[in-house]
């Protein structure tokens, strides 16, 4: 099983953003010294918490700081830019990583950003179909490619520079679980981002969300790889279960009250009070938020695994819900406890340990 972060990410309004973007590159960084596998970048225009605007930028300032992590776009939406610019840039970008770039994609869900560009909520996904197609043709087709769609038109266009990666930088489409974005995975054979962080990280539904793409891959003529799934989930560890939820309490509770409360409110149409105290530890209970211990953290993702019947990897939202030391700690965490469970690297020590342990006490 693959490891890594998807980073929104949720910086507290106010405070420097030049030195939020020092420490979000830091973080890369730590991670790929811990032996993390990858580290997927979000795009955002608006409402203030998600402040990355490029994740091309950014993961082109990451891949001059890291040699071996995988770099991925989670996610560039695809409605936002014209798709042979998108097309462009990921092609040289991945020239620029030496192919340790992953290319995840959407139809860009908040609704400022879509506001922001003056797209009806309705157009997001039949424009980011669109998009996909043409991206897909300038990637696989020798030659000019010429394209006559509802929202976009290209005229002889051919990229100068096709991708690194061969047959071309893998593509991850993100999803909730939707018949639409599974459909459009299954249609080109495409990876897939399952995100568990509006709703419960659920086994039996993320295996429902797998056996769907494989039954409409084959239909479509394709295949696709369970090693390429990828769950995102919120998990955060400390040395006990009581102390990771009280490292996150106070900035978890500022953050759904300030940013995720009141868009969903709007998005639903209901009010919400921005006083509320709010149950942390049912929230996290309730949202499947893994706030725990590294034990807690093993025997969840190990009855993730058996009730999905087999992730490709597990990305961790990259949040900032605890001071940075214990953020930095609750990663290490992680790598070195709860990884070599799942890469078979600390079976043998344990094993060796309890091989001793019966002989020095037995008689």
């Amino acid at each position: 099983m693959k490891f890594g972060f998807f980073m929104m990410p949720a910086h507290r309004p106010g405070e420097s953003p030049t030195l939020a973007f020092d420490r979000d590159l830091e973080l890369i960084e730590f991670s790929e010294s811990l032996g993390y596998d990858e580290f997927w970048i979000g795009e955002h225009h608006s409402a203030g918490w998600e402040i990355i605007p490029s994740p091309e930028i950014f993961i082109a300032a990451a891949a001059q700081r890291t040699t071996t992590i995988r770099l991925g776009t989670g996610v560039v939406n695809l409605p936002f830019h014209d798709p042979f610019l998108v097309a462009e840039r990921i092609a040289f970008l991945d020239h620029i990583t030496h192919g340790r770039l992953d290319f995840g994609v959407g139809p860009g869900v908040l609704p400022t950003d879509y506001r922001l560009f003056g797209i009806p909520q309705d157009d997001l996904r039949p424009m980011m179909d669109e998009s996909l197609d043409i991206i897909l043709k300038l990637f696989r087709e020798d030659g000019p490619v010429t394209y006559e769609g509802q929202y976009w038109t290209i005229q002889n266009r051919e990229l100068m520079i096709k991708p690194y990666q061969d047959p071309h930088t893998p593509i991850a489409i993100a999803s909730f679980g939707g018949p639409h974005g599974i459909g459009l995975a299954a249609k080109y054979g495409l990876q897939l981002l399952s995100g568990t962080f509006l709703t419960p990280a659920d086994g039996q539904g993320l295996r429902t969300q797998w056996e769907s793409l494989e039954q409409e891959a084959k239909a479509a003529g394709q295949t696709v790889n369970r090693d390429d799934w990828r769950a995102v989930s919120y998990v955060y560890l400390a040395d006990t279960k009581e102390k990771a939820l009280a490292d996150i309490e106070e900035r978890v509770t500022r953050e759904q009250l300030e940013y995720f409360m009141p868009l969903t409110a709007r998005i639903r149409g209901v009010d919400y009070d921005p006083n509320a105290r709010l149950d942390i530890p049912a929230m996290a209970r309730d949202k499947g938020w893994m706030i725990t211990d590294p034990d807690g953290c093993i025997e969840w993702l190990k009855g993730l695994e058996r009730d999905t019947g087999g992730l490709g990897g597990l990305l961790i939202l990259s949040t900032e819900w605890a001071a940075p030391e214990n953020w930095k700690h609750s990663v290490d965490l992680f790598a070195r406890y709860v990884m070599p469970e799942f890469k078979r690297s600390g079976g043998g020590p344990k094993r060796a340990w309890n091989t001793m342990m019966d002989f020095a006490t037995s008689r």
